[in-house]
């Protein structure tokens, strides 16, 4: 879910940021099954416009209905009444418009915004560059931050629990700090 700089017009300065993914096709008449990122996951279809990824970068794409089938999300790309024009949207990343997305609450964070941040350990009076947020997963029980240091090193699996291993996220600073063995 990294974030991509582009407006309407294909010049940068309004922030994209990756929710989904169109998977395949869902019948004759123009749906496709989408892969959502968002939590829970139909909360991509509350948004007006997505963006897909295209061979020349991203470009808007509306859709006109969607809904929960089974497991999972279905959509339909508005004009497109057949399956082998939906076909032509498929395995493709959909973004949305970071100022689209709700504000968060003081000392909560959209996943986006803290890939890519360094994190520091202050360790039993010691202080330890681990490298920077790659990624987050989920696990069940909690989401872990998937931290990645200089060439070589093996990444660093941390559990993102604020006030436990978390203890000061500044994202002007750019900088995690956690309490964290560095021998882990």
């Amino acid at each position: 879910m990294t974030p991509i700089n582009l407006d309407s017009s294909g010049s940068k300065s309004a922030d994209l940021v990756t929710a989904g993914r169109i998977t395949a096709v869902y019948g004759v008449r123009g749906w496709v099954k989408v892969h959502s990122y968002t939590e829970p996951m139909d909360n991509i279809l509350q948004f007006p416009e997505w963006w897909l990824q295209g061979d020349d970068g991203w470009e808007p794409l509306q859709i006109d209905g969607g809904r929960r089938h089974g497991k999972g999300l279905i959509a339909h790309i508005k004009d497109v009444d057949d399956r082998d024009r939906a076909a032509h949207y498929c395995q493709r990343d959909i973004a949305i418009r970071s100022d689209a997305m709700p504000p968060l609450a003081e000392g909560e964070y959209y996943w986006h915004q803290l890939e890519g941040l360094r994190v520091v350990s202050e360790f039993e009076g010691r202080s330890y560059d681990f490298g920077r947020v790659e990624r987050l997963m989920e696990t069940g029980a909690n989401d872990v931050l998937v931290v990645r240091g200089k060439e070589g090193e093996s990444e660093r699996l941390i559990p993102y629990l604020p006030g436990e291993y978390i203890t000061d996220i500044d994202l002007d600073s750019g900088v995690i700090t956690v309490v964290w063995d560095p021998e882990f």
